[in-house]
């Protein structure tokens, strides 16, 4: 491919705005940002306007004028998405979680009380059918996990191999307030709660780096077998006393869920997500091996500390996502996008786009990623039975 990249961003909200920022911080390959679509014609309008991008009428126009679509829709939308763009021959960049099931055609759907065995189905078979269009396609697909490409977990991905360690056990998090997205709460649109849209970032590099370390040592990646799992609605309980400081309105969602991984070698990880926490986001993944311990640190981070005596002093000025108050003590984020990888992320799908590799995030690891997280609905709802991952 000798002239530039042009990409398509679907979607004009949040994920659509910092993957804008992160094409447009590739270098050593022309990526040309050619314009947006999305369904919201106010939303799309501003976006384009304040980027000086144009804007499309159809899906079907925007895959007409470029080389790859970048899908920043809610998850219910990925694989109808996806699977058009790959029949129309496009590059595919799909935003995290690839997919799920979201009760389509259902009658009076209610995500918490839906039979979790035919949830694991579905969330698997709408997997298999993006992987099937996508090598039909012969074109590349990338995941959207920007935590794999965390300065902080490639440093680790670098440990491991040099070092050919055994990850005997792994710990991560994130929680914070609630999300941004005015989709999130809805089974229907977000294909769950914490444990998808939360829990999906540590566990989806948890699962990456144990495919790299069995990868690096005999070429075959260890994967994900069994998992427990347990979910909560605490911000629904009675006794819930609403001091306004979390986002509560869930329809049918969790609220908290932490998530027990057994890997085909028979090691572990234990992962946590939750809406629940005040003070900013909560990202982290810790990696206990048999010749180092790691902690990959993504938010907060101490490399600049701040006081500052009066919230309105720095009324004009970002902190750090969710920090709830910027009075006092805090530790602004230098690049908060650079230490939570998405300009390295853009940097390796526009490099494989152009030369023609695979993306170190990519669909494989999106598919284990949405069977394991399924597979712990299963055991959640069997009140932490363990559950086979279907491989």
């Amino acid at each position: 491919m000798a002239e530039a990249v042009r990409v398509g961003i679907v979607g004009a909200r949040f994920a659509a705005s910092f993957h804008y920022d992160g094409l447009r911080r590739v270098y050593g390959v022309p990526v040309e940002v050619v314009g947006v679509y999305s369904k919201t014609t106010e939303a799309c309008e501003a976006f384009a306007k304040a980027r000086g991008l144009n804007t499309f009428a159809s899906m079907g126009e925007l895959c007409s004028a470029v080389d790859v679509v970048d899908l920043c829709t809610p998850p219910s939308t990925h694989e109808q998405l996806a699977t058009q763009a790959f029949q129309a021959g496009k590059h595919v960049v799909i935003e995290k979680p690839l997919t799920g099931c979201f009760g389509a055609g259902i009658e009076k759907f209610r995500g918490n009380t839906h039979s979790k065995e035919e949830m694991l189905r579905e969330a698997v078979g709408s997997c298999e059918r993006i992987l099937s269009a996508a090598r039909a396609s012969g074109k590349c697909a990338c995941y959207a996990e920007n935590w794999v490409y965390a300065p902080a977990v490639q440093k680790e991905r670098e440990i491991i191999v040099g070092s050919s360690a055994q990850i005997l056990w792994m710990l991560g998090e994130q929680s914070h307030s609630g999300s941004h997205s005015p989709y999130y709460g809805s089974w229907r649109f977000s294909g769950g709660g914490s444990m998808v849209g939360k829990g999906c970032h540590p566990l989806s590099t948890a699962l990456y780096l144990k495919r790299v370390e069995g990868q690096s040592r005999n070429g075959v990646p260890i994967r994900p077998v069994k998992v427990s799992a347990r979910t909560h609605e605490v911000s629904r309980l009675k006794e819930y006393r609403d001091e306004g400081f979390l986002r509560t309105e869930y329809e049918d969602v969790e609220d908290y869920a932490q998530m027990h991984i057994v890997f085909s070698d028979g090691t572990i990880a234990d992962i946590f997500a939750s809406e629940l926490v005040m003070g900013g986001v909560n990202n982290w993944l810790e990696v206990r091996s048999n010749n180092h311990r790691t902690r990959c640190n993504l938010n907060p981070i101490n490399a600049l500390e701040t006081y500052n005596p009066c919230e309105a002093g720095f009324s004009n000025i970002y902190v750090t996502e969710k920090i709830g108050t910027k009075q006092g003590w805090s530790h602004p984020a230098p690049d908060e996008p650079w230490m939570h990888g998405y300009p390295q992320e853009f940097q390796d799908f526009a490099e494989s786009i152009y030369y023609g590799r695979e993306p170190a995030s990519g669909l494989e690891l999106a598919r284990d990623t949405i069977a394991a997280i399924y597979a712990g609905y299963l055991s959640a709802e069997r009140n932490g039975a363990e559950v086979h991952v279907p491989l």
